[in-house]
């Protein structure tokens, strides 16, 4: 008791989206593992938070996202895994390298932006998919804010890919990271945790995740075979 003769008490304890401000938040819906336990250590409920928006903001696509999120996405893999608008055709051998079967993906394409975040929308609000990995560059805060309500209808991992510019833009995520490569890995920079802000960079290695090095999942361009196996849907 303090001098002032009320109770205190630990942040936490008064109300589950409460935390100090020197703490990592706890996290208020389930996380995936994101088997990078320095990476898990540095977010709050030590992994990646499902039923939210994730901001993954890259210098480029192709630069080991899909590497970083392996640990995760074969998880979840007994449900679908989506992938919306990615910059490059899905190969079936280079996903399966990751540890996700090819015949629990779904590739999905859009001609226009409203279609593709329509389609977001619906996968997120289905809660019937393990995974939605949607690449936009461009997208305004009001759609933005409608897939992170949508996302909280369910249990599904949602990263959206975005360029690192976007970074200076607002965002209802609770998480945003910012990823550059780097020399056997790639550089993480944290935008936004709930949780104490860290300025400093985490550098994590990935060539001990790749079971191929030769097999290019991070740049999904095409190859001789290229998508077999992977659901192909086109939305109109």
């Amino acid at each position: 008791m303090n001098c002032s003769g009320s109770i205190s008490a630990a942040p936490e304890a008064l109300h589950p989206s409460l935390w100090l401000a020197s703490q990592l938040a706890r996290s208020d819906t389930r996380c995936i593992d994101t088997g990078h336990p320095t990476l898990s250590a540095q977010l709050p409920g030590g992994g990646w938070p499902t039923g939210t928006l994730v901001d993954l903001l890259l210098q480029q696509p192709g630069i080991g996202e899909m590497r970083l999120l392996r640990p995760a996405l074969a998880a979840v893999a007994q449900r679908r895994i989506v992938l919306l608008q990615p910059p490059h055709p899905p190969q079936a051998l280079a996903m399966a390298a990751l540890g996700v079967p090819p015949s629990q993906l779904i590739w999905l394409r859009a001609a226009r932006t409203a279609d593709a975040l329509w389609a977001a929308e619906q996968v997120l609000r289905s809660g019937s998919c393990g995974a939605l990995l949607f690449w936009q560059n461009n997208i305004r805060a009001d759609n933005l804010r409608r897939l992170h309500l949508a996302a909280q209808a369910g249990e599904t991992l949602f990263f959206m890919m975005r360029p690192l510019a976007a970074g200076q833009d607002a965002s209802p995520a609770p998480l945003r990271l910012s990823l550059r490569p780097q020399a056997g890995g790639i550089e993480i920079g944290f935008v936004k945790r709930r949780g104490p802000q860290r300025d400093a960079t985490l550098f994590l290695p990935l060539n001990s995740y790749l079971p191929n090095r030769h097999a290019p999942v991070d740049r999904t361009a095409p190859a001789p075979v290229a998508a077999g196996g992977v659901h192909t849907e086109l939305v109109h």
